[in-house]
Order: structure tokens, then C-alpha cells, then sequence
């Protein structure tokens, strides 16, 4: 297979990934306490043509299923989940360049993701009312828009060949704007200071006079006028990679409870791994995670099942609804198990030379992404007063 091509089966994908996700698992906590983008890493998945496996088949990629392609990203998350995260918007946006872009841009884009480009984003602003009211200004100025604004969390920016950027254009609509990393008025800064995914390094993106092709402007907001499944997707990637935090968290425990870790004193066992009461607690850390990456998998099932019947009122928020729950559980999970494996592991598991807390940090941090408070109340009112979830990103 040429460097970059897309696998061409489901089976070499996830065989891609769990390849990728082996060489890019031992270099995470060094990556992370040193706060290094992924060059590298995104590189190695850019030469494996991972980048190209939600493609459509017909349109040169690999044509993968959902639950494929959100298999893949979980492996990659339990390896690194900064990485996997620097993915999202990638995946995310592809759908977006698919469904609603111009041919002229679609091609472009495509040619560009299927050589081996990542799309990176630029759609959080602060200082705003709220994260879907951009300040940022995509004005039309002959065959040309001129895109002027100042964004922070640019997951993915520092290393794409596209980033998409969130504004708003004349008529107040939402739109997306493909720019091209080396576009004259962008400025990239890596000032990304989170305690938590920081090997994302997702600083911020300013963006002075650009000018690009009109064509480049997808009206993002045609993507809600009807039945989605666009929110549904790009939930269950973030619970895909609070999962894989949750599985790492869960793997890189249990191993140093084997290795490190040592019996209470007032026990009568040789080994840790011997103590009844651990054996126990662990069991009840592993279960949990065992049940939420069932759940991701019984959710990525439905949303195939919904895009092959054909999305409707109902069909999308009963899928809306199994998001939600799921989306509650994996963020909760995440958070539990990469602290409740310190528990078992004890004091000495705290040392900065192993890294562990960097899934705490992590799970954290990336579960705050939007609210699951938001997702109970959702799902609370479908349930009790038959109140669909509204269309948007996150639903």
C-alpha cells in the first residue's frame, strides 16, 4: 500500500490503528509533561491513511462505517488521547466538507485529507455570550470572503493543512470557512496552558483580513434545518476518547498495582494482587469501564442503524436520547477510574516519573467540553414530557 492511501477494508483500519496505537502509547507521558504537539504521531496516522478512512468509498477512502471509524478513534485514544483528540475536529469536519461543501472545495479538501492533510479547527471564542455565538465575521467582498476574528481552543490547527474556522456571515448565520494553514492574515499560537490534553497544544488562531475563495465559505447551518445526525457524531467521538481515557486510566493502573504496589501491612498475602479487598475494588473500577465501552459500542450501532433507515424526527432523538445517557456515564466513568485506580495503587503511584496523573488531568479536562448537565436535562425531558433534544452540534 503507497504511503498516505486509505486501508481498504474495515479490518486493515482498526489492524492500522491498533498498530499505531502501540507505537504511540509509550511516548504519551512524555509527550504530555512536555506539552509537544504530536508531530510525530499525527505523521506516523497521516503515512497509515487513517486520515482518509471515513471518506466515502466512491470519493477514495475507505468508506467506514460510524462504529468503525469511532472504534478506531477509542484505540487510538487509550494509547494517547491528546492525539485522538486532535483528530475529532478532523473527522467531524470531513462530514461537514461531504454534506455540504462546494464541489470546488470538496475536491480540494479531499484530495488534500486523502495525501495525508489534517483539518484543524478554529471555533471557540471567548469572551462571548456563549460557544455558538462567534464574534468572528465571514464577509463577501466580490467572488472572495474576508474572515476576521480572534479564536482559542484551535485543536488541531498547529498541524493541519485546513483549518475550519466558525463565523458568522452577513445575514448572521453560522458558516464554516475552510482556510489553508499558510493563508496570509492567520497567526497560530501554541499558548495552550490547560493542566489537562495538553500535548493537543490547542492555542489560539487570529485571524486578520483573510481572504479566501467564496467557494470555501459551508453553510454550517443548513446541517440543522432538518432531522441530523451530525450532533449524535460528534458527541459520541468525544465519548470515544473519554473511553479510551477511561481504559487507559484502567490498563496503566492495573500494571503498576502488579508491579509496584504492595500489600497492607495488617494483611497475611505475599502480593497486592493477592488481597481479597483489592481484587474486589478493582473489579468494581474494571466493570464500570467494561459496561461503558459496551454502551459506546450499542450507540455507534444505532447511529449506523439511523443513517441507514434514513434519518427522521423520531429516529434522531431516540439516537439523540442513547447519546446522551451514554455521553453522561463515559464522562463520569473517565473522571471515577483514573482517580479510583490511585486508591489501589497508593502513594508511590503519585510520582511524576510514571505519569499516571496525566489521565486524571486528561479525563478532566476533556469531559468539560459541554456540560452533562445539559445531557440529563435533555434526556429527562424526552423521556418525562416527549421534548425531542433540539437540532445542534451537541445533540
Amino acid at each position: 500500500m503507497a504511503s498516505n492511501t486509505p486501508p481498504t477494508t474495515a479490518e486493515a483500519a482498526l489492524e492500522a490503528a491498533r498498530r499505531i496505537g502501540a507505537e504511540l502509547a509509550p511516548g504519551a507521558a512524555g509527550r504530555d509533561a512536555r506539552v509537544e504537539p504530536p508531530a510525530d504521531a499525527l505523521a506516523a496516522i497521516a503515512k497509515s491513511g487513517l486520515l482518509g478512512v471515513s471518506v466515502p468509498r466512491e470519493l477514495g477512502g475507505t468508506g467506514l462505517s460510524n462504529a468503525e471509524l469511532l472504534e478506531v478513534v477509542r484505540i487510538l485514544a487509550v494509547a494517547d488521547s491528546s492525539v485522538a483528540q486532535t483528530l475529532l475536529p478532523h473527522f467531524v469536519l470531513l462530514g461537514a466538507v461531504v454534506g455540504l461543501a462546494s464541489d470546488e472545495l470538496r475536491e480540494r479538501v479531499l484530495r488534500d485529507v486523502l495525501a495525508g492533510g489534517l483539518i484543524g479547527n478554529a471555533t471557540s471564542e471567548r469572551g462571548t455570550k456563549h460557544a455558538w455565538d462567534p464574534r468572528t465575521t465571514a464577509r463577501a467582498d466580490g467572488g472572495e470572503v474576508v474572515v476576521n476574528g480572534r479564536k482559542y481552543y484551535a485543536t488541531g490547527a498547529l498541524s493541519a493543512t485546513w483549518i475550519s474556522v466558525l463565523a458568522k456571515d452577513e445575514e448572521g448565520r453560522l458558516v464554516t470557512v475552510f482556510v489553508p494553514r499558510d493563508a496570509k492574515g492567520l497567526e497560530l499560537s501554541g499558548d495552550w496552558t490547560s493542566f489537562g490534553q495538553r500535548a493537543t497544544v490547542s492555542g489560539s488562531a487570529v485571524l486578520n483580513d483573510v481572504r479566501v475563495d467564496a467557494s470555501h465559505v459551508v453553510p454550517l447551518y443548513r446541517a440543522f434545518e432538518g432531522p441530523t445526525v451530525g450532533g449524535a457524531f460528534d458527541q459520541l467521538i468525544h465519548i470515544a476518547i473519554d473511553v479510551g481515557i477511561a481504559r487507559a486510566a484502567l490498563e496503566d493502573g492495573a500494571a503498576f498495582i502488579r508491579d509496584h504496589s504492595r500489600p497492607w501491612f495488617e494483611s497475611t498475602v505475599e502480593r497486592v494482587t493477592d488481597e481479597q479487598s483489592v481484587l474486589v475494588r478493582f473489579g468494581q473500577i474494571a466493570g464500570r469501564v467494561l459496561v461503558t465501552e459496551l454502551a459506546l459500542a450499542r450507540a455507534a450501532q444505532l447511529l449506523d442503524e439511523v443513517v441507514a433507515a434514513g434519518p427522521d424526527d423520531h429516529n434522531t432523538a431516540l439516537l439523540s436520547a442513547h447519546v446522551a445517557a451514554v455521553k453522561t456515564q463515559a464522562a463520569q466513568v473517565a473522571v471515577q477510574t483514573s482517580n479510583d485506580v490511585f486508591e489501589l495503587a497508593g502513594t508511590r503511584a503519585t510520582d511524576a516519573a510514571y505519569g499516571l496523573d496525566r489521565h486524571w488531568r486528561n479525563a478532566r479536562t476533556h469531559t468539560l467540553h459541554d456540560p452533562v448537565r445539559w445531557k440529563e436535562f435533555h434526556l429527562g425531558n424526552f423521556l418525562l414530557n416527549d421534548v425531542r433534544p433540539p437540532r445542534n452540534p451537541l445533540n
